[in-house]
């Protein structure tokens, strides 16, 4: 049987949550990422997994306090050891259908095992047109963060 390979999360925007224009803390936003991510890819290896890259964060719109949110992660690529997901958040009043797009971003985990070193995950395949987009898109991101890093040694 093949893992799932996506996850949503939904909950309610909390007062807590709150930043001090009003509206949800983007930092609170991510720790949302964070969680839905690692419970997909831990669902997804069938175990422990660790962040090593969230990227492309992008706070598209805001959250309002008392909104329903989704965080939706989604395996878009595997490596060897390596999972991509792609998270989206969504947020809408709990009588409203019509939901709204917030945050969007790239985050790859590295799956490992009972003595801390990477271990190998199931290969991803995309099965849909959909899948296969998010896969190149995966691929596409890759390549920009090699040549990003390559930038960014010069200046370390």
């Amino acid at each position: 049987m093949t893992p799932p390979h996506e996850l949503t999360l939904q909950f309610l925007a909390e007062p807590a949550d709150v930043n001090f224009g009003g509206k949800v803390h983007g930092g609170m936003v991510m720790k949302w990422i964070d969680q839905a991510g690692y419970a997909c890819a831990a669902g997804w290896c069938g175990g422990y997994a660790v962040t090593v890259y969230v990227g492309g964060i992008r706070f598209l719109r805001p959250i309002q306090i008392g909104q329903l949110v989704e965080v939706h992660a989604k395996v878009i690529h595997t490596g060897t050891t390596s999972m991509h997901l792609a998270v989206d958040v969504y947020s809408r009043h709990p009588t409203d259908p019509a939901r709204h797009k917030t945050t969007h971003c790239i985050i790859i985990f590295v799956a490992m095992d009972e003595h801390g070193k990477p271990s190998p995950v199931p290969q991803w395949q995309p099965v849909s047109e959909q899948d296969l987009s998010l896969q190149q898109y995966a691929r596409k991101l890759m390549a920009l963060r090699e040549e990003l890093d390559k930038e960014m040694r010069q200046h370390m």
